[in-house]
């Protein structure tokens, strides 16, 4: 852990100089951290022109009032902002403001301070820009199953330089028990989780975040730049809905108890507002919407199995359903309520000259199909649940249907309504999306016309193609993925990272950072994959 640590210095010593490097040091923090209260470290987000959101743990017998300092340098020879708040024990000893009064695009400094002078680590954060903006970059994360491995991701990512601000899409946690996902033969040694049975009360819910919080290179992360993030399902449970969820049953309680306990939790342990949508503007060059696509509106999934159960022909009632209760326009994604404040943002943020329009949310909204190609990847002694599986996935792509109903494909007919709103705001829409584990690069439309281009980025450790198509190689997985599914321009079904994203005004870049591995811990590349698109085209340029 200190070699890596120690390259990661070396690197910010380029950009902070040695007082900023001696201030920002985690693994002495760290200590200081454990010795005197501050157990996780510091965070931020919520980043405006002139505003920022600033997040500390204080662990205390009693709440304790903490006064929060933010300079432009790291010796805090002048202090720019501030202000006052408490950790209580009524939010597990987390504590959060919002300071104003800051600068537009700009770097800050900032710590928290208790009564006796006990000082947390030093965080940097920074502020939007205002006006005319050149280049703003993104870091896009989902999906972190910390037993299945380390947090190599964010480690590259807190080695850079480039980064403007962290976008977490989703899964920041996982919801499991120790040895259901990942199994025990799985999971990495060390990478350990608490509590040891799945999550389900408050108490649950906020000692797993303590758990993930307590990861070096999440902390880093944390530490060094502003993030904004909205949850998925997993910190729910998986496949959440707005009346339930898939990995929710009677004996764990009633629906609405867990759901708000699990966002209980994630407001008091994450450096984000309490408004479950929101948006960012980034100068005239972005403006950031970061909608709710879980709890607030989702109508419950369509299930296959559900529709070709009884008996009959499965074929014939795939046909049906894909013809009727499929494209039921009443079904929601997100409700009407978030639906109608996303597409008047749109058409506000073309209307005020913003050049891109930019839509981090959780779920992939390009349409993916089961390829013919896929009954050969699971070998000729495929479990029987795997065959029916295989072959139901097959007969309900012939009949137009894709095969992941709780990604936007499961809601057609709320994804042309977002995607006719941003034709009709002549909007340059760009989404960053999570949730599948791969990597995705998708150009979208509706109607017949381009309607703007999708990023989905791979895990940063769970699995996705690889670990259940064994001895298929990428290739071979991707050219089949692209032969059934038009909208889909690039994929890499085999490797965990993140993404970069660097918007000007008239390009946008989507750099595909993929990490060496994850069962050792390391920030090591295995690679990076760009593609860019034009402004005003909505479309991938050519590779």
């Amino acid at each position: 852990m200190h070699q890596l640590w120690n390259e990661i210095d070396r690197r910010l010593l380029i950009k902070l100089g040695t007082a900023g490097l001696a201030a920002l040091s985690l693994p002495g923090a760290a200590r200081a951290m454990m010795a005197q209260g501050f157990t996780h470290g510091v965070a931020s987000g919520e980043p405006g022109a002139n505003s920022v959101l600033l997040w500390t743990r204080y662990a205390a017998p009693n709440d304790t009032a903490l006064t929060a300092e933010l300079s432009e340098s790291a010796d805090f020879a002048r202090i720019a902002g501030g202000g006052s708040v408490t950790a209580t024990g009524e939010r597990d000893h987390t504590a959060k403001l919002v300071v104003r009064g800051l600068e537009p695009g700009r770097w800050y400094f900032y710590r928290f301070v208790t009564p006796d002078g006990t000082r947390s680590v030093t965080g940097r954060t920074r502020t939007l820009p205002a006006g005319p903006t050149s280049a703003f970059t993104i870091a896009l994360f989902s999906c972190a199953n910390l037993p299945f491995g380390w947090f190599n991701a964010y480690a590259h990512a807190a080695a850079r330089n480039d980064i403007d601000l962290v976008a977490h899409v989703g899964d920041y946690l996982y919801e499991y028990p120790i040895g259901d996902y990942p199994s025990i033969k799985q999971a990495v040694p060390g990478r350990d989780i608490q509590p040891a049975h799945e999550i389900v009360a408050l108490a649950d819910y906020r000692l797993r975040y303590a758990a993930y919080r307590s990861d070096p290179d999440l902390a880093r992360l944390h530490q060094l730049f502003p993030m904004i993030a909205q949850w998925d399902d997993h910190e729910f449970t998986n496949d959440t809905w707005k009346g339930g969820a898939e990995n929710h049953n009677e004996g764990e309680g009633e629906w609405g108890d867990r759901a708000a306990a699990a966002e209980r939790a994630y407001r008091e342990w994450m450096p984000v507002a309490d408004t479950r949508w929101r948006d960012y503007q980034v100068g005239d060059l972005a403006t950031i919407f970061l909608p709710e696509t879980r709890v607030t509106g989702r109508d419950r999934q369509f299930d296959v199995g559900e529709i070709v159960a009884g008996g009959g022909d499965p074929a014939a009632k795939l046909r049906q359903f894909a013809e009727t209760a499929y494209r039921d326009p009443a079904r929601q994604m997100m409700g009407s309520e978030q639906e109608k404040w996303l597409f008047d943002g749109l058409d506000a943020s073309t209307k005020a000259g913003t050049r891109w329009q930019v839509c981090a949310q959780q779920v992939v909204m390009g349409s993916l199909y089961t390829p013919p190609e896929t009954r050969e990847w699971f070998g000729a002694n495929m479990a029987e649940n795997v065959r029916r599986r295989v072959e139901t996935s097959l007969l309900a792509a012939k009949a137009g249907l894709p095969f992941n109903f709780d990604a936007w494909d499961g809601y057609p007919a709320a994804r042309s309504r977002l995607l006719a709103a941003a034709q009709r705001a002549d909007a340059d829409l760009v989404t960053l999306t999570g949730d599948t584990h791969n990597a995705w690069a998708f150009d979208l439309a509706e109607d017949g016309r381009p309607a703007g281009i999708e990023i989905a980025g791979q895990s940063v450790t769970s699995p996705g193609y690889e670990n259940y198509t064994r001895g298929i190689a990428d290739a071979q997985r991707v050219a089949a993925l692209r032969g059934s599914s038009p909208e889909l321009k690039w994929a890499n079904t085999q490797d965990r990272g993140y993404v970069s994203v660097q918007l000007t005004p008239d390009r946008v870049t989507a750099n595909w950072h993929s990490v060496e591995t994850i069962r050792s811990h390391t920030p090591a590349l295995r690679g990076t994959h760009s593609m860019t698109a034009e402004r005003g085209r909505r479309v991938y340029n050519a590779a």
